[in-house]
């Protein structure tokens, strides 16, 4: 014990000083934080040096795979070859993975997806899916296998045994204020989509008001170290840059989002969020070589064939027989307008903070999630509104008027007329695909 202590200091110290730390000590950090054997005043203290001091690529890659083999490796590409994975900082409507796998299924290209829950201001996928009846989203690697397999798609919540460093890190991360470090970041969603061994990685990384990493210096630094480090450790991989300055797509709310996400995959739907999907699952087939380019993916929107994958899907995962045959979904009963307290154009929303309340009304007194708790914006940054006209629409279990007027709030309006400025791209950056060298 007291050598591990020792072993502790030293590194600790070596990092405070800004040194640069070798395999050999980050895989001591790991190790501690797997058995134990560090307890949390240390971890911590090893998170706030690494936060202020930083981790060069190196060191990032050496802890990226001490967190990798802290536990399970699934090597899925190894039975499912071209099978590509997905990973979003998240932001408030975002929706993608619930189109994006079920369109490359239905294109040929095998997709697997770890996916999480609610952080913050943002609704976790998993949140989301389970509005579904009967849905269950525990994966271990023998049902992603059969999973992949069956349907080409496997979504759901990893077992304990992927990456169990991470679990405790991250944890202590949000307590000590170390969320945003990169090379934290870096490390905590690599490990995690390493472990699984797909053959490629796309990348969403969410820049705007309403993501965790709002400014774009800060998001297009996150992009090119996840796919350097991805790349450098052996995993081709891609990267957007995309804008979350208001919600992505026309509705927020779990079972809303779900719903939503089947009308993009009937051919309908948000223009921007049909963009997205369409680019980004483009370039994730691009990675292993696939044949769903843009023509075979919009083919596969248009005549229904991406729906039937959602569905084909969604049954092989439980969801409940009579659900699968008709796929609605229940809002909340109280439709509650959020007018426009005056004519004019909306120049921007306050997307975190809308994000916040969504997230706040759908939270249950007793513990769990109403997911029929939802928002239809009405107008998106540049439209027009008359006075009194409604700006969104919430749908509640009863009538809220104070948090309709919180919500219209997060609105930011000009005076009608005005030009609000030229409008955010909704892609901000590629950082293109890259494929490891041989040998």
């Amino acid at each position: 014990m007291r050598a591990r202590s020792v072993s502790a200091y030293r590194i600790l110290d070596r990092k405070r000083e800004g040194q640069r730390l070798s395999r050999p000590e980050l895989a001591a950090v790991v190790d501690g934080a797997t058995s134990g054997a560090w307890g949390d005043a240390e971890l911590a203290a090893f998170l706030m040096a690494a936060a202020i001091r930083g981790l060069d690529e190196e060191e990032t890659a050496a802890l990226v795979v001490a967190m990798r083999d802290s536990g399970e490796l699934w090597e899925l590409a190894r039975d499912v070859p071209g099978v590509v994975d997905k990973h979003s900082t998240g932001g408030v409507g975002d929706k993608v993975s619930l189109i994006l796998g079920p369109l490359l299924a239905a294109c040929g290209t095998p997709v697997a997806m770890l996916t999480g829950r609610a952080l913050g201001h943002t609704g976790g996928t998993a949140d989301k899916l389970e509005s579904i009846p009967g849905l269950t989203l525990d994966l271990d690697r023998r049902r992603c296998a059969r999973l992949l397999e069956k349907v080409g798609l496997a979504i759901g919540v990893a077992t304990a045994d992927v990456a169990p460093a991470d679990r405790r890190l991250y944890a202590l991360r949000d307590r000590t204020g170390t969320v945003r470090s990169i090379p934290l970041v870096v490390a905590s969603i690599l490990s995690k989509k390493l472990a699984t061994g797909c053959a490629g990685i796309a990348f969403d990384i969410k820049c705007g008001e309403g993501a965790f990493f709002s400014g774009t210096k800060e998001a297009s630094e996150l992009a090119a170290r996840l796919v350097s480090s991805s790349v450098g450790l052996g995993c081709p991989a891609c990267a957007l840059v995309t804008d979350m300055s208001q919600p992505l797509g026309r509705w927020v709310g779990h079972a809303a989002e779900v719903s939503e996400a089947l009308e993009v995959l009937s051919g309908g739907g948000d223009d921007r969020l049909r963009e997205l999907c369409l680019e980004l699952a483009a370039a994730a087939a691009t990675l292993v070589g696939a044949g769903a380019d843009r023509p075979a993916l919009e083919r596969a929107l248009a005549d229904g064939s991406a729906r039937a994958s959602f569905l084909a899907w969604a049954r092989a995962q439980d969801a409940t027989p009579a659900w699968c045959d008709r796929p609605e979904l229940e809002l909340a009963p109280a439709t509650v307008e959020v007018p426009a307290a005056a004519g004019g154009v909306v120049a921007g929303v306050r997307t975190r903070e809308l994000g916040m309340l969504l997230q706040e009304a759908a939270r249950r007194p007793q513990g769990g999630i109403d997911h029929g708790i939802a928002l239809h914006v009405k107008r998106r940054v540049g439209e027009e509104v008359g006075p009194g006209e409604p700006l969104a629409i919430l749908r509640l279990g009863a009538p809220d008027a104070s948090l309709a007027a919180r919500v219209g709030a997060c609105f930011e309006m000009l005076p009608p007329g005005s030009a609000p400025g030229p409008l955010r791209p909704l892609i901000l950056e590629r950082v293109p695909g890259g494929i490891p060298r041989a040998g």
